[in-house]
């Protein structure tokens, strides 16, 4: 009989066939088994161990390649370091996750920002800010997040192999949350933009960026979760966004989300996480501007400052009560005033309006309808559904294109309508009353 090492450890004989040797069948002799409880030493030595060692001073038994009682064996293994090979990576071959980190850890950027406010009491406070960006040109320009930088008096950039630049704002499109930057640099290695029309529910992605504004340069990796997710920011918002579950912290936003190709196919934005209303526990859901969606507004934001083609209607606008809706008003974009010689007033547009659709898309709200015509263009014509004298109503407008002489225009006309309302709620007051002022319908949108 034999014994192989599975039957060994069970103490379980097999027979094996006869044997030839010399062209003589012969049968291998029977081992015979020496001092049968020999081989539960090493579990009783193992309890023994745990136990603190041997009582009483009994002793203590050994078997070839076991340690004395009392004594530690570490069992080392040994392997080859890891090298990450960028030699054979090519454009149409997926890379490991080592590989893209390698080949994009130098255009990924941290970002640090100096904040100067206001408080309640009229004091100066500053602050701190962190996010990430990745670099999108040899020359030095870093596409990140509109959040990261918005009222930042300063920003600076901080490289892998940290080096450090002041980097001016280019400009930003806060509804889409992209802002682009400029360093003094000329010998910059850009990311590779990618396609992110072509991504796949469940293929790999993977992350670069600082989160907590403390761990630099950190890789996360996922896969895509979902694609064309409606996600309501902060602001009100709404934007289109894929769900990965790469891990996504503070710090992150703005930073570069990858294929396994190294390509960029998103921009790190946001995350769902708990909140103190809910005892529900959420993780792993995290969402990335998809790369397509913001392409052509990057390249007007670097050539002309601004996003070209962006629609603007020309009217302040709120979201109607919970109060008015009550006494049968409808949900919709309550049109506060309209900006003299805009496409809102040619079209027919008057204050006290409430708009309820664009073309066949419902609206409830002044972000939605901000939201609804963003998938427009400048020179499109739409039509808006509107609620007047009790009555549902449509006009049709030919969309202005939102420029810097337009959002002037917009401030002036909010900051004389917010002057106005002011004036004429102190006018309604009692004498020596003061009950402050606060919107009929809401926080004040202009667009």
């Amino acid at each position: 009989m034999y014994y192989n090492d599975y039957n060994r450890m069970n103490d379980e004989p097999i027979v094996s066939d006869d044997f030839l040797v010399d062209g003589q069948r012969h049968t291998p002799p029977m081992p015979q088994k020496k001092g049968g409880r020999r081989l539960k030493i090493p579990a009783l030595c193992l309890v023994c161990a745990l136990l603190g060692g041997v009582a009483g001073g009994a002793a203590v038994h050994t078997i070839p390649g076991l340690s004395p009682a009392g004594s530690t064996v570490l069992y080392e293994g040994e392997h080859p370091p890891v090298a990450v090979s960028m030699s054979n990576v090519s454009v149409d071959q997926p890379m490991t996750g080592s590989q893209v980190y390698a080949a994009n850890v130098g255009s990924s950027v941290g970002i640090t920002t100096e904040l100067v406010t206001t408080n309640f009491w009229g004091q100066t406070v500053r602050g701190a800010a962190a996010g990430s960006g990745f670099v999108v040109s040899r020359d030095g320009y870093i596409l990140t997040n509109y959040h990261v930088i918005d009222g930042a008096s300063s920003i600076k950039v901080a490289f892998v192999d940290g080096t450090t630049y002041d980097a001016e704002l280019v400009g930003g499109e806060e509804a889409n949350d992209i802002a682009v930057l400029k360093i003094e640099a000329e010998t910059l290695t850009p990311v590779v933009l990618g396609d992110s029309d072509n991504l796949v529910v469940g293929e790999q992605v993977c992350a670069i960026g600082n989160p907590l504004g403390e761990l630099t340069f950190t890789f996360t990796s996922g896969y895509v979760s979902a694609r064309d997710r409606s996600i309501t920011m902060e602001n009100g918002e709404i934007m289109n966004m894929l769900q990965t579950d790469t891990a996504i912290n503070s710090g992150n936003s703005g930073g570069p989300l990858f294929n396994m190709y190294g390509q960029v196919i998103g921009i790190t934005t946001a995350k769902y996480s708990s909140s103190s209303s809910s005892s529900a526990s959420v993780e792993g859901i995290g969402f990335a501007i998809p790369i397509n969606d913001v392409k052509d507004m990057v390249r007007d934001i670097i050539e002309k400052g601004y996003v070209t083609g962006k629609p603007n209607v020309g009217i302040l606008m709120n979201d109607v009560s919970a109060d008015a809706q009550r006494y049968g008003i409808p949900a919709g974009a309550y049109v506060e005033a309209v900006l003299e010689g805009s496409c809102g007033e040619k079209a027919g547009l008057q204050a006290g309006d409430i708009i309820t659709a664009v073309d066949n898309t419902a609206v409830t709200s002044a972000s939605q309808l901000s939201s609804a015509v963003k998938n427009y263009k400048a020179g499109d014509t739409v039509t808006f559904t509107l609620y007047r004298d009790k009555e549902l109503q449509t006009v049709s407008v030919t969309l202005d294109e939102s420029n810097v002489q337009r959002a002037a225009d917009m401030e002036e006309l909010q900051k004389s309508y917010q002057e106005s309302q002011q004036q004429a709620q102190q006018q309604q007051q009692p004498q020596g009353g003061n009950y402050g002022y606060s919107w009929p319908f809401g926080g004040l949108f202009g667009w």
